[in-house]
């Protein structure tokens, strides 16, 4: 790292944050090149293809995750949600059939509650079935109407034969309608099976006066729709984050079922106390339904649904949408049905990148190419809450916690002396899945060459042992080889980011910045939670120029793992000081903590900066004093006193004494300056080898000796 030159000048006040020059959204890595990967390089549908590098599961049901607390509304009496007069407003009535507008106000005469769809002749009729004290089934008195929703009206009753307790009717939309009909009857097949914490109970079917009617548990709460109202406007983006965990292990679930959810939206998230519940479950269908009708809602069903049916892929896309919903204010069912609004217009998103990251990816036009599992996005997500609450804390205060990673190792070193080169970035993990792991582990990993040796006598080529060559070869210096290598794991399955990862690390070996940026941007968008891929990103974006968003993906790693923080901050500094931001390139190193081997290098770093700052002598002062406790060798911190007191005796010489200060112990007077600077180089000469280095600093200290009459 540079220091700033000393005929700068003195300096004063707090220096700019190098992120205030650059225009809206020019720090997002989303304007980058990105390398290819997935359906962009794919002949095929992504389930003929292999998937090795799904996350392993995480299902903490711990709102918030223990990383952020949300607020929690308290729990109304039941009967204060039972509605006075039931009635389904005009812009709500569809057709059940063919989903066009019924029920409509003409000519100045309101809209009718029962009729028939002008459209395809389907019955219609919106007045609630039932009354206050109907009894449902012999068993279920009913209080009142509570809801509607795209199947039909919800009740709340009194189970008269399960000791009084709450339960509700979710009705029919249209009692005459078969479909709507075969859908109650289909949820009584199969979902009374469905048992999970998360996952509101169905306890029973009943009929009444020749109607269908879902028996649920009575879920107490308010949906997240409703909470969103009330605060008039989007969630914090980490509460928002954590009502999501929460409810995701929920469909893992009914996915290991072969079910699917199919309708997420805020209006079936309500939560309760500390706990988050999906409601609702007329959508959900097994996969292998082919013939059932598909109910979703507009701005929150994935775009290919209409034509190939739902699938885990859509049900990710709801989730994503969902959350899109609930951290923007934008309106997802008319101008962004499909899409995001763009970064640059967009302040969440150029803050928080990696949510945006995870979003795009989540709600991918391509359902090939959006999360494998609900699990995987899960622990991105994961990993984006904890950024998004390091980055929401307050104060300069460096990252106090470290996850551990599933897909990555730790970087093996902290770069104080220049970006991190590519065999100083964190090592991929072995995937346990992979059938050559075990016999990976007794293969010689010290020596590249005998390892590639080695790796040519394995029985099975699978991605792992590839992996293993790529590594391999670029420890020999064979960059072609392991390009080579790259292309044939993205023959078996083009979205393995892996080798994007290894395909970056070639890049930089070869001194190509630039590719590497796009190989790691691909990597980054594809596990937008996992701090490697920023900090990889934020090296080679360093070296290209594209200070910004290095900046962004340094500041992000420094504040949210321990592990990454002393790269990450190393680096910042660099960035920061580039950026003639000299307060914040000495903020940025006191990331590094006390804990970290390189904190040495951190303290030895920061005084530098502070003796070539030009900013007078209390920067000198605090230049001797940031190395006392700090584990720097004798010599360099010999060197550093020498040096704060040859700036000290030189600004007193030009512009006066300061007898109030001191410089290394030393009271800030020509005479003091003189006596501590001899004795300086001195002991610097006595911890110098070098013979010819030595008699000069011998030179010096006589040479700075104070005249006396004795």
């Amino acid at each position: 790292m540079t220091a700033p030159s000393d005929t700068a000048g003195p300096r004063s006040g707090r220096q700019p944050d190098t992120t205030r020059t650059y225009a809206p959204g020019a720090t997002s890595s989303a304007r980058l090149r990105t390398a290819a990967l997935g359906s962009a390089i794919a002949n095929g549908s992504r389930e003929t293809q292999l998937h090795s590098t799904s996350s392993p599961r995480l299902r903490e049901n711990r709102l918030g995750a223990g990383l952020t607390v949300v607020p929690t509304p308290e729990v109304t009496d039941p009967l204060r949600s039972v509605m006075h007069r039931p009635e389904l407003g005009e812009e709500k009535r569809f057709c059940s059939a063919c989903g066009e507008a019924v029920g409509r106000a003409r000519d100045g005469l309101p809209g009718r509650t029962k009729g028939y769809c002008a459209a395809c002749g389907t019955p219609f009729d919106f007045v609630p079935a039932l009354t206050a004290g109907d009894l449902v089934g012999g068993q279920y008195e009913v209080v009142g109407a509570i809801a509607h929703g795209g199947l039909g009206w919800i009740y709340l009753a009194r189970d008269r034969n399960v000791a009084d307790r709450w339960v509700v009717l979710k009705g029919l939309l249209n009692a005459d309608s078969k479909e709507a009909y075969d859908v109650a009857v289909a949820e009584r097949e199969f979902l009374a099976e469905v048992e999970h914490p998360l996952i509101v109970e169905i306890y029973n079917f009943a009929r009444h006066e020749g109607a269908a009617y879902t028996v649920m548990e009575y879920v107490g709460g308010r949906s997240l729709r409703e909470l969103r109202a009330e605060q008039g406007g989007p969630f914090a983006p980490d509460h928002a984050i954590a009502y999501l965990l929460e409810i995701m292990p929920a469909f893992t679930y009914l996915h290991e079922r072969e079910l699917l959810y199919c309708d997420l939206k805020p209006d079936n998230l309500v939560v309760q106390g500390d706990a988050v519940k999906l409601i609702d479950l007329g959508g959900v269908r097994r996969t292998s339904d082919m013939t059932s009708l598909i109910y979703g809602t507009r701005g929150y069903q994935a775009a290919e649904v209409g034509k190939v049916g739902p699938s885990v892929a859509s049900d990710i896309y709801t989730i994503g949408r969902t959350l899109a919903t609930l951290v923007l204010d934008f309106p997802s069912t008319s101008v962004h049905v499909h899409t995001l609004p763009p970064v640059d217009e967009t302040p969440l998103f150029q803050r928080h990148d990696s949510l945006h990251r995870w979003l795009v990816k989540a709600c991918h036009p391509s359902r090939d190419d959006r999360f494998l599992t609900v699990d995987e996005a899960r622990r991105q997500l994961l990993g984006v809450l904890r950024e998004v609450v390091a980055l929401e804390r307050t104060g300069n205060g460096g990252a106090t916690t470290s996850a551990a990673s599933a897909l990555f190792g730790v970087p093996p070193a902290d770069g104080s002396d220049g970006p991190l080169a590519w065999d100083e970035l964190p090592a991929l993990l072995p995937d346990p899945a992979d059938p050559m792991t075990t016999w990976l582990a007794g293969v010689n990993l010290t020596d590249p060459a005998a390892r590639m040796d080695q790796l040519a006598l394995a029985p099975r080529r699978t991605v792992e042992v590839l992996l293993a060559e790529a590594h391999a070869a670029l420890g020999i210096g064979e960059l072609g080889l392991a390009r080579e290598t790259v292309r044939q794991i993205l023959v078996l399955d083009p979205w393995d980011w892996r080798a994007a990862w290894i395909d970056g690390r070639a890049h930089l070996a070869a001194g190509d910045p630039h590719a590497a940026a796009a190989s790691f941007n691909a990597v980054y968008g594809q596990i937008p939670g996992e701090p490697a891929p920023k900090l990889a990103l934020a090296c080679a974006c360093e070296q290209s120029g594209e200070l910004g968003i290095a900046h962004e993906m340094y500041a992000v790693c420094a504040r949210t793992d321990a592990n990454y923080a002393g790269a990450a901050a190393f680096g910042l500094a660099r960035v920061r000081l580039a950026g003639d931001d000299l307060d914040g390139a000495l903020e940025a190193l006191d990331f590094v903590v006390p804990t970290r081997g390189s904190y040495g290098d951190a303290r030895l770093a920061r005084a530098r900066l502070l003796i070539a700052s030009g900013r007078g002598l209390p920067a000198l002062a605090q230049a001797a004093e940031v190395i006392d406790d700090a584990p720097v060798p004798l010599r360099m911190r010999a060197q550093v006193v020498v040096e704060a007191l040859q700036r000290a005796l030189d600004h007193v010489l030009r512009h006066g004494e300061a007898p109030q200060l001191r410089i290394a112990g030393a009271e800030a007077t020509e005479p003091a300056l003189r006596d501590a600077l001899e004795a300086g180089l001195r002991r610097l000469a006595q911890l110098t080898e070098n013979r010819p280095a030595r008699v000069t600093l011998v030179d010096r200290a006589n040479s700075v000796r104070r005249w006396t009459l004795r």
